[in-house]
């Protein structure tokens, strides 16, 4: 009966100080009464005060401090965590290969991601910038940094353009946060809802994904083995597009290169009108020879170009760049205060470390080489499947795929996914849902022979 009673008062102590949680009486940080005081308030022993502190303790409701008493902690709530793996009954959308291949752990295969497999990046580069930039000036570990961007790397960003054509002052070019706020601030800054938008088809799928939030109507054009097809070009021209997004250098997911001969009408056609080119440049470090850029060909009359770093160097490290007419920089940089305030100067100051070490253009070469050993290897590996290239890519990652009649490239991709093997299936590069018989394979996350086995058992499945 006594120890009955003594474990009820216990419980009556707890019951008080959980009620002058709940009420706010007592909030997170407040220091509680000591244990004479709460004895007398509630006429009880000091010992079941310290029994009832020691139990809230372990539930976590409040702390003992050193020397000071007990305190209130915050709410901690409990969660069950899980591992993210990929959703098997995901719809194929435009972010569909971005979200299935990002929450994948390394027991899935990635063929159809579009970055560079870890042991490919320039470790060692990195960990050597690390330190130098920790060397810095206190101001460039804490600072904001200027409204344009680190200065240094714009300059540096101007003289690599110089290596496609495009000639660029270092104060045309803006750094942001990523190549895709690059793309977001120019939609931001020149469209309104339910204005038209060109882009190509097939295109990069984020392109239509980040459209789509701006609310307006796009408009896409083939395109073919030289850039996009003119005729439907000079058509879509009637509907008064305010902008037209593309890959002049390697096309996404094609890989594709834009000639000069199509590069010179389409310039030709949009000189007649207000559409503003905005043309992706983030693959450039992997080309051989550049491709045409219509920033070459037009200045930045009508053109916009971007870019960014995390294909080559790091993607954790993220920086984008805009380069455009001055006009057109003075009114990002006030869009880009206004959205994000300031890039990350810490990732510009790393990039540029790393952009001006002598083995950062080692590391390229020895990529272009092994993305071309790995070309021709998933090339031959998907011949017996009767998968063919639309077409050889000159550089780059992507090879653009043909299934054979009859199969279907979104039923193929799913049944994939259920073995740990996630593709890029053609219909979401695609506005107009004309690809379901293509796919995308990036050859450097190709050659695990296990894709291959899978394929060719779903493909079986299927026939």
């Amino acid at each position: 009966m006594d120890e009955f009673t003594t474990s009820s008062k216990i419980e009556r102590v707890k019951a008080h100080i959980h009620q002058q949680i709940e009420n706010r009486i007592l909030v997170a940080g407040s220091r509680l009464p000591s244990l004479r005081q709460l004895a007398e308030q509630l006429d009880v022993s000091i010992s079941t005060v310290i029994e009832a502190y020691a139990r809230l303790v372990t539930e976590q409701r409040i702390e003992a401090r050193a020397g000071s008493g007990y305190f209130v902690t915050g709410i901690r709530a409990s969660y069950a965590f899980t591992a993210i793996a990929p959703r098997l009954d995901r719809d194929v959308n435009p972010l569909w290969i971005s979200r299935q291949s990002l929450e994948a752990d390394a027991s899935h295969l990635k063929p159809g991601c579009g970055w560079l497999p870890e042991h490919w990046m320039p470790e060692d580069l990195i960990r050597k910038s690390l330190r130098a930039v920790s060397r810095s000036t206190t101001s460039h570990l804490v600072s904001y940094g200027q409204p344009l961007g680190f200065a240094e790397l714009r300059h540096l960003i101007a003289q690599r353009m110089q290596t496609t054509g495009v000639t660029a002052h270092p104060d045309q070019i803006l750094l942001t946060d990523s190549g895709t706020h690059a793309i977001d601030l120019v939609c931001r800054l020149f469209l309104n809802p339910n204005d038209v938008v060109l882009i190509d088809d097939p295109c990069y799928f984020n392109f239509h994904a980040l459209l789509k939030t701006h609310q307006v109507k796009t408009i896409s054009i083939p395109w073919t083995a030289t850039g996009p097809d003119l005729e439907q070009f000079r058509e879509a021209l009637a509907h008064k597009p305010r902008l037209y997004i593309t890959n002049s250098g390697i096309h996404n997911p094609t890989g594709g290169q834009l000639s000069l001969a199509t590069a010179y009408q389409v310039l030709k056609m949009v000189e007649q009108t207000d559409l503003i080119i905005v043309e992706d440049d983030i693959f450039a470090d992997f080309e051989y020879m550049p491709a045409p850029r219509y920033a070459v060909l037009n200045g930045f009359a009508q053109v916009i170009q971007i870019g960014s770093f995390s294909k080559t160097l790091s993607a954790s490290m993220r920086c984008g760049y805009i380069a455009t007419q001055q006009q057109w920089v003075e009114q990002l940089i006030d869009l880009k205060i206004a959205t994000s305030f300031n890039n990350n100067q810490l990732s510009t100051e790393l990039i540029y470390h790393a952009l001006t070490d002598n083995t950062y253009r080692k590391h390229v070469e020895w990529l272009k080489q092994q993305l071309a050993l790995a070309m021709s290897k998933t090339i031959q590996k998907l011949a017996p499947l009767g998968i063919r290239p639309w077409l050889i890519p000159q550089s780059g990652m992507f090879l653009w795929c043909q299934l054979p009649e009859g199969y279907s490239a979104q039923q193929i991709s799913k049944l994939c996914l259920q073995e740990g093997i996630i593709l890029a299936p053609g219909n979401v590069f695609s506005v107009r849902q004309s690809a379901d018989q293509f796919l995308r394979f990036n050859v450097a996350q190709s050659a695990d022979q296990r894709i291959y086995q899978v394929l060719q058992r779903v493909m079986q499945q299927l026939g």
